[in-house]
Formats: C-alpha cells, structure tokens, sequence
C-alpha cells in the first residue's frame, strides 16, 4: 500500500498510560518493565497511523527495554519510525533534546515544528516538552496517576483526547485545517 499525501509532518507518541496501561506493568527490581497490557484501542490507533502513511517517533521516558518488552509482544515496536528514549539520551521529558532528537533524525526542519504532534499522558512532561518547541500538543486524559491541571500556561494543551482512538479524530480535523490553508493557532 502506498503511502497517503499528509499535511502533518510526523507523530510522536509517549508509552506509559499513552500505549500500555502502567498500572498492568510487571518490573523488576531495577525499574525495567518486563509486559503490560495496552490502553484499549492503542493498537488500533497505531496501525492506523502507519497505515496512513505518519512517521512515527517513541519520545518517551525511562529504560529502554521497557518499551521494546512492552511493544513488541503486540507487534508494535517496530512500527516506529525513530526511538528519542531518555536512557539512551541522558535527559527527560520536557527537555528539548529528546524531541530535538526526534525531530533531527525524521529531518523535519524548524519551519514544520507546528505540523508535528506529541501525544502523551504527561502535561509536565509530554505537553509542556511539545508547547516549548512549538508542536502540536494533545494529551491523553486516561490515567488517574498523573496531574490533570496545569500548572501553568506551558502545560496547557492544544487538544485533549479520552481514549488513544480518539487521536484520529484530532488528526482529521488538523489535516482539514492544513491543507485549508486556514490554520493560524490551534485553540
């Protein structure tokens, strides 16, 4: 299958309570998470993004055999495009080298920073890391671990989702806007 024109240059997606469901996570005693169960409907909207024709980065947090034991028993892990893992970069979430990272190695160019979406549970981390740069925030409303108010203007983001499949809905109405030509701000 042929890949679909797209306006929106690239997806980025965090793991935990964005894919897997943290609280089914099986560690060991060095913090690696050996399985978890998916979020419903996380695999669905993956392959639907691949399907589509959206690059694909994991920009996430922690060590990274946690993501290949968690993803690749569902087929998922070798759907992404770049891996941006903290492990392997030394910082976390919101810093900017991690999603530099991935920005650098999918070659989208500063100009398209604002047709790149992050996806993710964490307004401290995911939400506010992709406002600072200028992408297109949408935070995943699902887990009650984490905050669910900003705590402040940075972490307030441009779209909010209650179910990973939801996202598409988010995709459709972006890709509408682009390629109307009509999309200033995001509200």
């Amino acid at each position: 299958m042929l890949p679909v024109k797209t306006n929106i240059r690239a997806i980025f997606l965090d793991c935990g309570d964005t894919l897997v469901d943290e609280a089914t996570e099986v560690k060991t005693p060095a913090g690696v998470s050996l399985r978890a169960d998916l979020i419903p409907g996380a695999d669905e909207l993956m392959r639907q993004l691949k399907q589509r024709g959206y690059p694909l980065a994991l920009v996430a947090d922690g060590p990274a055999d946690t993501f290949t034991n968690n993803l690749h028993p569902y087929g998922l892990y070798d759907l992404f495009d770049v891996y941006a893992i903290s492990e392997h970069l030394g910082v976390d979430k919101p810093h900017p080298d991690i999603f530099h990272h991935a920005l650098q190695q999918l070659k989208i160019e500063p100009a398209n920073h604002g047709k790149v979406l992050m996806f993710g549970n964490n307004l401290e981390r995911d939400v506010k890391g992709a406002n600072q740069l200028g992408l297109i925030s949408v935070w995943l409303d699902w887990s009650p671990r984490r905050s669910k108010i900003p705590a402040d203007a940075s972490e307030v983001p441009q779209f909010t989702v209650k179910q990973p499949l939801d996202l598409l809905n988010v995709i459709d109405l972006l890709e509408q806007r682009f390629a109307g030509g009509s999309i200033t701000h995001l509200e």
